[in-house]
């Protein structure tokens, strides 16, 4: 796709639709879901709940045709201006034959989700309409006690500004998770810890090139089926993007979909990596600090010597705040980023 298109940006008073293309807990959560709602209005927006926003999880894999119907009603009513995603969830792949990609390509719309999403901004990159990964109701307008000045920072150049423009790292991080069955979570902070900034390996120039990417499961599930990827050489000089979920894959899962890539033909293609940090513990599985940084300095190696190997010239930076730890930035997905290794200096635009 040598040409993309970029939503309009948003206004205040401007509506946005809340849809569940891929799962939604609404349904067993509504305290959160009614405060990501609240989040929305106070950026301003007026939030649309279509159908799909409180079906049951049952429900909603049950019905493939409806969730992809949500979003390309969503994409064509001339009266939304944006999508906000509930959560991510498994499954969203199984909608993606009932999209009519001429609607989502001639309707372009901002777009907002991470995790599972990936689904869909996969055949958004197809049709050349940039998203964001990022900005759902219930991983960042909810449950964050406040929200992170860092993520409002970047939520608000996502939906309201023309550019991104340069990402910095955050002071602070967290990946642990909180109990969204319990309502006082609401009110809870989050254990914080220092940043220590962004890593960078390989590469020796400034590298740009427009992305293409988001979960590493996903993109491994898109290996698999195989119905969706792009033409490989539209991959040639694009940045790839890379996190991984609070499903903890390990180094060598991740290994696996980068050799994967490597044998396909896909890894040598990147002009420079973007890694998102490592969430290192989740709701089942808990560790101490030591064990979590371990932990993602395994995913780290794993990463850093798969691409050495099929693609010794790109430039890897680990550690960027998007994904599935907090705060993040919702960056742009068909966007153009620019890795600059001598200021050590990452830019967003269009």
């Amino acid at each position: 796709m040598s040409e993309f298109v970029v939503p309009p940006a948003l206004e205040s008073g401007d509506k946005v639709a809340i849809v569940a293309p891929g799962t939604s807990h609404a349904e067993l959560f509504p305290h959160v879901y009614e405060l990501g709602l609240e989040r929305v209005r106070e950026f301003g927006l007026k939030p649309v709940e279509f159908p799909t926003a409180t079906k049951s999880p049952e429900w909603l894999y049950e019905h493939p045709e409806a969730r992809a119907t949500d979003v390309m009603d969503a994409f064509s009513d001339p009266e939304i201006s944006g999508v906000i995603l509930v959560i991510g969830g498994a499954g969203q792949v199984r909608i993606l034959p009932h999209l009519d990609s001429d609607v989502l390509r001639e309707n372009p719309t901002r777009f907002y989700g991470i995790s599972d999403n990936t689904n869909l901004q996969t055949v958004l990159w197809n049709v050349g309409v940039v998203s964001f990964y990022g900005g759902t109701l219930f991983t960042e307008f909810a449950m964050q006690g406040a929200m992170h000045d860092y993520t409002v920072e970047h939520l608000r150049r996502a939906i309201f500004e023309e550019s991104f423009g340069e990402l910095r790292p955050a002071e602070r991080f967290t990946d642990e998770d909180l109990d969204w069955a319990d309502p006082d979570d609401l009110d809870r902070r989050r254990e914080m810890e220092p940043n220590p900034g962004w890593r960078w390996r390989g590469g020796s120039e400034r590298v740009t090139g427009r992305t293409w990417g988001g979960n590493l499961e996903v993109v491994d599930l898109q290996l698999s089926v195989d119905r969706y990827l792009p033409d490989p050489g539209e991959l040639d000089g694009t940045v790839l993007l890379l996190e991984t979920s609070e499903e903890l894959p390990s180094e060598f899962d991740v290994r696996w979909t980068l050799m994967g890539m490597g044998e396909r033909g896909l890894l040598s293609r990147f002009s420079a990596v973007l890694v998102g940090r490592a969430k290192a513990r989740s709701m089942d599985v808990e560790r101490p600090p030591d064990e979590r940084e371990a932990y993602r300095e395994r995913q780290r190696e794993a990463v850093a010597d798969l691409v050495s190997e099929y693609n010794s010239d790109a430039p890897v930076v680990f550690d960027l705040d998007f994904g599935h730890t907090a705060p993040v930035a919702p960056i742009p997905i068909g966007g153009v980023a620019t890795v600059d290794l001598e200021r050590e200096r990452i830019e967003f635009s269009y």
